[in-house]
């Protein structure tokens, strides 16, 4: 049933007065002894419920793992530089953005500078993995993206400007895609931060902080980490196509103007390049809902919940497309999809669909 009704347990506690008030008295009594014990054994068992570290703690944790790349010319002088990760010994994780062009790199922690060299390269997913075997530090304790949800913690750590690392807090305000998903956070990303790592409130790598939007509230994005785990030996460099953070910074970017034609437009050359891409698919489906093309919504939502079964947002914006069409047949069959992945926004659907 989607909405409340009878507890299906009830306690039910009855006495019955034999022969005087001291049967009663005994009763009662044992029945409260029992009750106790109940109590104690319940919380005995009960899980301890796990709570985020705080920042400072988070910060302690992961800050010898983040270190400032450093992209140098023949000459050896600075090109460009940003943040990386150590993910294992002497191994480190940063945008493919930051090292781009350099015929020579160096990774740096407070005073300490080491000779780093290309070791892994994959462009269209910005991600580029950098050799420094001089490089002492505990590496960080790596995350999964999948298992964020919107509103958990997070915290950027970078090194702004080639400064001294910074933190940034925020929380999880979008999961666009996956899986894993591309992670949106309300964490700060600046200049010289790119590649720096996203944590997680128990101080776990989950991204790589990639992008940020000039001017824009909360739009910061980082890599999932298990891209990382994909990224192969040698160079991958990008392709004739365009990477994945170029064709999501435009997407974005038009959909925080409200500029639904261009949108779709763009959307539509995201989907013919990367058919089975669910954030392109989700993004024209977003355009054609506002340009009230509902039907065409449904198609493209449908694309993006047939590559991500998983992808709730798709399925509630899949709903919204229907019941505008006047299907409430297929907007309840959404409804009931979205209840296995989000019970919260399926009522929020059910209710759009059949008001009160």
């Amino acid at each position: 049933m989607p909405f409340g009704g009878k507890d299906d347990a009830m306690i039910l506690a009855t006495t019955h007065k034999k022969g005087g008030s001291g049967t009663t008295t005994s009763a009662t009594a044992r029945c409260a002894l029992l009750r106790v014990i109940c109590a104690a054994v319940f919380l005995a068992v009960l899980p301890v419920p796990a709570h985020a570290l705080p920042p400072d703690q988070v910060f302690n944790t992961v800050k010898d793992a983040v270190v400032v790349v450093k992209t140098l010319d023949t000459l050896g002088r600075l090109k460009s530089q940003g943040s990386g990760v150590l993910i294992s010994p002497g191994r480190v994780a940063t945008n493919c953005h930051v090292v781009r062009g350099g015929p020579s790199y160096q990774v740096a922690r407070g005073e300490q500078r080491v000779a780093a060299a290309l070791y892994a390269e994959d462009g269209n997913k910005d991600i580029c993995l950098l050799d420094a075997t001089d490089l002492g530090g505990e590496p960080a304790q790596l995350g999964q993206a999948a298992t964020l949800k919107v509103g958990d913690p997070v915290y950027a750590v970078g090194a702004p400007r080639g400064l001294e690392l910074s933190l940034s807090d925020g929380i999880v305000s979008q999961l666009r895609g996956g899986p894993p998903p591309l992670i949106q956070t309300t964490a700060a990303i600046s200049p010289g931060s790119s590649g720096g790592g996203l944590f997680d409130g128990d101080g776990r790598l989950v991204g790589l902080t990639t992008l940020y939007m000039r001017g824009g509230q909360s739009l910061n994005f980082a890599m999932p980490v298990e891209w990382i785990g994909e990224v192969k030996p040698g160079r991958k460099p990008v392709t004739e196509r365009r990477p994945q953070t170029q064709w999501l910074k435009r997407a974005t970017a038009l959909e925080q103007s409200k500029d639904w034609q261009g949108l779709l437009d763009w959307c539509r050359k995201w989907t013919n390049d990367e058919p089975e891409n669910v954030n392109a698919w989700f993004g024209l489906g977003i355009a054609y809902g506002k340009l009230t093309r509902y039907q065409d919504a449904i198609d493209a939502f449908r694309q993006a919940v047939r590559i991500n079964p998983t992808y709730a947002r798709a399925w509630y914006n899949l709903g919204v497309a229907y019941g505008k069409s006047g299907n409430r047949t297929s907007a309840l069959d959404s409804v009931r999809a979205l209840r296995r992945l989000d019970p919260a926004s399926a009522d929020r659907l059910f209710n759009a669909i059949v008001p009160r």
